[in-house]
Formats: structure tokens, C-alpha cells, sequence
């Protein structure tokens, strides 16, 4: 059996030091070069093993400071389920009410934005046609715990009262309510999700550490005809999130 590799013999004993309150949380940790020599490793390596530490939210870097034990952060339960969405709001917002969390998010859209390739292979239109384009930010309790990218073709909402996702008589409905109200049946959704790492700009909207594990999704929904009419890139840190996938079982 292959040695365990030095960074994780590292991350391992900072670990067990903040178990055992050598550090508590808030502290700040010695410099790497210290804990280097007190470990007989070099700064490298201790840094690798802060670094996996801070993805998994047992440290968190402060620009400038060094390096801190994190303050203990209740993980949210993000709940992924066909059932979920209700003509009475956003799935979101019954997650955070069963946690008791407030929730409430911001969002931007842009009409009219050039498909990329991805985005058109996944909502089977051409490389550039014209999409509504909204960025979300998530909070629970005022602090951000998911994002979200959607896309929906023009040629489905465009001069419809639902064109604008988080305006007009149906704003923040959720998708499939939404399609409902212009004649539009929502038949299931494919999601597909896999582990990253967070790129700089997911950290600072996110304020986790850059290169922290985030689950990314792509999601999209389909009508009963097989078309794809809205298509999502959705970010959730894994250190602050837990996400369950519900099967509902028809009988």
C-alpha cells in the first residue's frame, strides 16, 4: 500500500489539533514556515494541506492576515426533487422555510444575449440565437449559498408576460409555473451534477476560498413535446451545503 502523500499527513494533524482546541475557532495559525519545521515538511506542502482544509471549510484564508480556524457553519439542505415546485413560490424559499433560514436572492437579467455553443447544444437551438439570460445569487440568513446561471430561448418567452424571470405578474414563480402561464407544460428535468473547484469569481460571490470544492449542476427542463426551454448552471460550495435528491415513487 502506497504512503499516505505528506500534504494529507499534514491536513490530518491540523485537523486533530483544532479537535483537540490547540486552536479554536477564529484563531490564527501559526506561519507555514513554523508549522513546517514542526512537521519536518516544507511550506508547500503545508500550504496544499491549508489549502484542502479551506475547501473543506476548516480554515478560511484572510488576504493579507494568514490563515484562520473557520467559525462553525450550520451546512443548508438543498433539496433536489421534481415534487418541489409549487404554484405558491420557489423551491428555494421552501427549503430555507423548513430550515427556518430567511431566504430571499438578487438577480440580473439580460434579454436578447447570443447563445454560446454549450448553452444552444443543450437547448437544441443554433450557436446565437437570442436567449434570456439571468444570474442569480441564493442567500439563507443574508449569506450566500448557491448561484445560478439560467437560459431560456427568446422564441419560447420573447413577448409573453414571463419573458423577464423575475418580473412582471409572475416573477420568481419558478420555471415550470411560469411556462404554465403561457401554455407551455414542464415534463421532467435532467440534472447533471459534478465536482470542481470554484473559480474566482464563484469564490468572492460565494466567500468561500478560491479553488474551494463548489457541486456544479446543469440543469434543464423539457416540455411534453421533448423541447428544451430553459437550461441553468448551478453552483453550490460544498462546504456550506448539503444536497439530497428526493425520488418521488409513483404508485
Amino acid at each position: 500500500m502506497s504512503e499516505q502523500p505528506p500534504y494529507l499527513r499534514i491536513a490530518d494533524e491540523l485537523r486533530q489539533r483544532i479537535a483537540e482546541h490547540v486552536w479554536e475557532p477564529g484563531d490564527r495559525l501559526p506561519s507555514r514556515a513554523q508549522i513546517g519545521q514542526e512537521c519536518g515538511v516544507g511550506e508547500n506542502v503545508v500550504r496544499r494541506a491549508q489549502e484542502l482544509l479551506i475547501s473543506q471549510g476548516v480554515l478560511e484564508g484572510r488576504a493579507g492576515s494568514g490563515t484562520y480556524v473557520a467559525e462553525p457553519r450550520e451546512r443548508v439542505r438543498v433539496v433536489r426533487s421534481s415534487a418541489r415546485e409549487q404554484p405558491s413560490g420557489s423551491p428555494f424559499r421552501q427549503d430555507m422555510k423548513a430550515l427556518r433560514r430567511q431566504s430571499d436572492w438578487e438577480s440580473r437579467t439580460d434579454a436578447k444575449v447570443p447563445a454560446p455553443a454549450e448553452i444552444a447544444t443543450r437547448l437544441g437551438i443554433a450557436e446565437g440565437e437570442p436567449c434570456v439570460r439571468t444570474t442569480y445569487e441564493f442567500l439563507a440568513d443574508g449569506k450566500p449559498v448557491q448561484l445560478s446561471t439560467s437560459w431560456e430561448p427568446y422564441a419560447v418567452t420573447g413577448g409573453t408576460l414571463v419573458v423577464l424571470p423575475e418580473g412582471g405578474p409572475h416573477a420568481g414563480a419558478g420555471v415550470v409555473n411560469r411556462m404554465a402561464a403561457i401554455g407551455v407544460t414542464i415534463s421532467h428535468a435532467v440534472e447533471q451534477p459534478e465536482p470542481r473547484h470554484a473559480t474566482a469569481e464563484e469564490a468572492s460571490l460565494l466567500g468561500i476560498q478560491k479553488a474551494a470544492l463548489v457541486t456544479h449542476i446543469r440543469r434543464t427542463y423539457y416540455s411534453d413535446d421533448g423541447r428544451p426551454v430553459e437550461t441553468a448552471d448551478i453552483v453550490v460550495p460544498a462546504a456550506h451545503c448539503e444536497i439530497v435528491y428526493e425520488i418521488p415513487i409513483n404508485r
